[in-house]
């Protein structure tokens, strides 16, 4: 059983696959945010445009 834990303390195989999914993660976050802030940004864009148009009308 010591044997069998001590083996599977000093397989590195996995940290590999958990660092690559940290970098996903941290990638997909960074994203998210940079979406979200042209977002908010097209939305001001448009409201401006809309408030522009109706004030010629």
């Amino acid at each position: 059983m010591k044997a069998t834990v001590l083996q599977f303390l000093r397989d590195r195989r996995g940290i590999t696959a958990i660092e690559y999914g940290l970098i996903a993660g941290v990638l997909a976050l960074g994203i998210m945010a940079a979406v979200g802030d042209v977002a908010t940004q097209l939305s001001s864009t448009f409201e401006a445009i809309k408030t522009e148009l109706a004030s010629h009308s």
